[in-house]
Formats: structure tokens, sequence, C-alpha cells
């Protein structure tokens, strides 16, 4: 499957915020990609569609889906019952290449998806290999023991970053995890405004 492999640090300043994880590059610079150059008519107000837009792209490259999937994802949320930009992030966050990252698996989503399709990770007692692989609440997930001395896995146990959000529990020791409830929007620490995506979407 496609995926995005360009400059990571240009998108970051794109967006104003590290997309990808923590980057000691991000602050060299404190303009957005040939911000410096831009014409004086193009510094205006901008539209709300074009706010929207960058909502949605930045959102996208946060959880690394690209376009057509990122779009199902929203069409399948505003079927269900309840608050439709609720229940994309729900979607995005119950990714296991998002769990194994949530998890401190990996230093980042790009280093989680990488994890998962090279069949470190179990689910359920199964090896699974598809980062957009949704999970569901009472699922468990490990690191394959032949895996546990990876040193990928490893760096990332011993340089956790992340506080562990509380809809996930983790046995550290075991390298086990468990996806314990649905989080709430609360709960979903990301800086999205997921209506501003809906907003675009529902045009």
């Amino acid at each position: 499957m496609a995926r995005y492999i360009g400059p990571k640090t240009k998108i970051s300043r794109k967006f104003g915020q590290c997309i990808y994880g923590e980057d000691k590059y991000f602050g060299r610079k404190k303009y957005p990609p040939i911000s410096h150059i831009i014409v004086n008519r193009r510094r205006g107000k901008k539209s709300e569609y074009f706010t929207q837009l960058m909502e949605k792209q930045k959102t996208k490259h946060i959880y690394g889906i690209l376009e057509h999937q990122f779009k199902q994802l929203f069409l399948n949320a505003s079927k269900k019952k309840g608050v439709t930009g609720e229940l994309l992030l729900q979607s995005c966050e119950r990714r296991l290449d998002n769990i194994v990252f949530r998890l401190n698996f990996a230093l980042s989503r790009p280093a989680a998806r990488q994890i998962v399709s090279h069949k470190h990770v179990i689910v359920n007692g199964v090896i699974v290999n598809i980062p957009s692989f949704r999970l569901n609440p009472g699922d468990k997930i490990q690191i394959k023991n032949k895996s546990k001395n990876h040193p990928a896995i490893n760096n990332s146990m011993k340089n956790q970053k992340g506080t562990l959000v509380d809809w996930l529990l983790l046995d550290e020791k075991n390298m086990y995890g468990m996806l314990m409830s649905i989080p709430k929007r609360s709960q979903i620490p990301e800086n999205i405004k997921e209506q501003l995506i809906v907003e675009l979407y529902s045009k």
C-alpha cells in the first residue's frame, strides 16, 4: 500500500506542529515552507475552505492515512449514530499501527506501521501484519516472542516519551497490551479540530 515517504519536517512546519513525533529539526526554522517569500496578496485572511482542507490534511498525515481510505472512514462514521467527528477519530485511534504507537512499542506511527508490516505483532494470538487492522475493546496486543529483543522496539520502550492513554492497558515487562475501551474525544490527545473535517466532507 502507498504511503508518504517525502520530507517529514517540511510537512510538520506546514501545519505548525510535529506531525510525525519528535523532530530535532522542527525548531530550527520558525516559518512554514517558502512562507518568507510568499507575496503580499496571499497573506490575507485564509478562506473557510482552506482552513477545513488543512485540518483534514493534517489529520491524514498524523495517522498516516491516504485520501481514499480516510474518506471511507468518514463515510462509515457518518452512517453511525453519534458525533461524526468523534467517531472518525475513534476509527483512526483503533488502527493497529496507532495502538502499537500508543503502547510505546514504537517511537512514531510510521515506525509502528513498519513493526506491524514486518510481522512483529500478535493480536488475540494471531500474527497481524495489516497496519489499518481495527481493534475492538478486549482485543489483546503483544510483541512476538522472537521480536522482544528487536532493537527498535527495545529502544522505544526504554525511551518512552508519550504518556499511556487511560483506555489502554500495558504490561511493559511482557510487552503485552489491551484495548480496554473505545476512547472518548476527551481521551484522544491529538490537537485536531474534527468538526472542520466534517464540514469539509459535508459540502
